[in-house]
């Protein structure tokens, strides 16, 4: 008797979970449009994973240009004299340490603190060079930054312009607990700035699809229509037009013609037109 009513038991548990789930998901609203604030924190996540992306090329495109001091790179990645470069060979792989100590102020204004570690094969092709980049206690602002990206420079496109190719996978906690996830793709051509040494010039041509999942377990994916162009002397993405979609909803998020400022214009499936603020919550 004792053990056919465990069984009884363990029956009601398990039902209970299971009717609970199910009530649980119907009570998820597939139809729910989105918001305004899911806008601006997809936007802001791009934007961080855009500046660290900017560093790491602008660091490659120093080294490959030789250049090692300030009066010969003015405005650079390796002119900052709150950042040091740690480099260690071990075999065939190298391992280089860009610690921005306790912050590090960009050109941009931005100030970085904490490590990024790069690690890739000494013996390469010059052509390409494939990076794994991770970070240590690292921060960009007040917002933490953690991961492992992989990227493949090449020196030359079709287009005779170098460009990276990303495999990302990061995730983005602000202060306040809040915290976004992104994985997928992104093709950055590096258009502008990439023989003069600096950093405010460099200006990307960008292509991809990800996924951005927020804290509340929201997934917004992102597929790039038209090229977002990013032009590191200003604070959003200029141009470009960018697919997104979160459940059975879709929208469109147009940039603009080219003009530096914080409007968007969002669009969704029914054709209206919303003019969304971009900001950022810590900049």
């Amino acid at each position: 008797m004792k053990i056919l009513n465990l069984k009884l038991l363990l029956f009601f548990v398990v039902s209970s979970t299971f009717f609970a789930s199910c009530s649980s998901s119907d009570n998820i609203d597939l139809s729910e449009p989105i918001s305004a604030e899911e806008t601006n924190t997809f936007v802001e996540v791009d934007n961080i994973s855009d500046e660290v992306n900017n560093v790491i090329d602008d660091f490659f495109a120093e080294e490959s240009l030789g250049a090692r001091s300030e009066d010969s790179n003015p405005g650079g990645i390796l002119s900052l004299g709150c950042m040091t470069r740690t480099v260690v060979i071990e075999g065939t792989t190298k391992i280089i340490t860009l610690d921005f100590g306790d912050g590090c102020e960009l050109p941009n204004g931005a100030v970085l603190s904490g490590k990024i570690i790069l690690i890739y094969a000494v013996n390469t092709d010059v052509k390409s060079l494939t990076i794994t980049y991770t970070f240590e206690n690292f921060y960009f602002n007040e917002l933490s930054v953690e991961g492992e990206n992989i990227v493949v420079r090449v020196r030359e496109n079709e287009n005779k312009n170098p460009q990276s190719t990303l495999t990302v996978n990061i995730k983005i906690t602000w202060p306040d607990g809040e915290f976004a996830s992104r994985r997928g793709t992104k093709v950055r051509e590096w258009i502008e700035g990439y023989d003069t040494r600096t950093y405010g010039d460099n200006v990307f041509l960008i292509t991809g699809n990800w996924t951005t999942t927020f804290k509340n377990g929201t997934i917004l994916s992102a597929t790039i229509i038209e090229p977002l162009r990013r032009e590191m002397a200003c604070r959003f993405i200029v141009s470009g037009l960018v697919e997104l979609q979160k459940n059975n909803r879709k929208g469109s998020l147009n940039f603009g013609d080219g003009r530096c400022d914080n409007k968007a214009i969002f669009t969704n499936e029914e054709g209206e037109e919303f003019e969304i603020t971009l900001k950022r919550k810590i900049f």
